[in-house]
C-alpha cells in the first residue's frame, strides 16, 4: 500500500481511486468520498480534484435518497457528485494495479486481525481472491474475540480498498454447532473458492462431511 501511494501520489489518492474503480456507477459526493475513504475532507477535496483534472473522475448530477429531518421520510433529492469516468484511458491498467492485483499480502491481513483475539481459523474470499460471486470477504472463527477490535478492521481495510466488506465473526462453538447443521452460509463459503490464512490444529483439514 506505502508503495503504491508513492508510485500515483499519495495513499489518499489511491484509496479514492479504489473507491470509484470498485464502483464505477456510483456517484458520490466530498463528504461520501472522505467517509468512505476516511479522508479528511480537505484532503478528500483535494486528492478528487486532482484525479478531476486527469479525467478520472466528472462532476455530475445525480438523484439520491435522503431522510426527512422532520417526518423521518425517505425523498429523493439532486445533488451534484463525482463519478468514475468510463472514458478516462488507463481504466484498464488502473484495474489490474489497484484492484486485481495481490494488494494485500496474506502476512499483512494475518497481522491486522490478530490482536482481535485467539483466532482459530482465519478465511478470506471475495474480493480478497478476485471471486465476485463469494459470499464472505472474510470469516473468523475464535475464543474470545474482541468483535470492536474486528469491526475496526474492517472499517480500516474498507477505506483501503473502497469497498464495503462482507464478514462473520463466530465463536468456536457457535461455528461447530452451524457446521453440524449444515448452515448455507459456511456451505457457500467452504464449498467455492476461498483461502485459510490461519489454521489451528482442529481446523487444518476441515471441510463439511458429505
Amino acid at each position: 500500500m506505502e508503495i503504491l501511494g508513492k508510485l500515483l501520489g499519495g495513499i489518499q489518492r489511491v484509496k479514492i481511486m479504489r473507491l470509484f474503480l470498485l464502483n464505477p456507477d456510483q456517484g458520490f459526493e466530498v463528504d461520501q468520498i472522505a467517509d468512505r475513504s476516511r479522508i479528511q475532507i480537505a484532503a478528500t477535496r483535494r486528492a478528487t480534484n486532482q484525479l478531476a483534472a486527469m479525467s478520472l473522475v466528472k462532476k455530475k448530477s445525480f438523484v439520491k435518497e435522503v431522510a426527512d429531518g422532520r417526518s423521518g421520510k425517505i425523498k429523493k433529492k439532486r445533488v451534484q457528485g463525482w463519478f468514475l469516468n468510463p472514458d478516462f484511458p488507463y481504466i484498464v491498467e488502473l484495474k489490474q494495479l489497484l484492484i486485481e492485483g495481490d494488494f494485500f499480502k496474506h502476512a499483512d491481513l494475518v497481522k491486522r486481525f490478530k490482536p482481535a483475539g485467539r483466532i482459530q481459523f482465519l478465511v478470506v474470499s471475495g474480493i480478497f481472491i478476485q471471486n465476485s460471486e463469494s459470499r464472505l470477504d472474510v470469516l473468523i472463527v475464535g475464543d474470545h474475540l474482541k468483535r470492536s477490535y474486528i469491526q475496526k478492521a474492517i472499517a480500516v481495510l474498507e477505506s483501503e480498498l473502497g469497498k464495503e466488506l462482507t464478514y462473520a465473526v463466530f465463536e468456536v462453538a457457535d461455528f461447530t454447532y452451524r457446521v453440524s447443521m449444515y448452515d448455507k452460509l459456511l456451505r457457500d463459503v467452504f464449498e467455492y473458492p476461498h483461502e485459510r490464512l490461519i489454521m489451528m490444529k482442529d481446523f487444518s483439514t476441515f471441510a463439511f462431511p458429505n
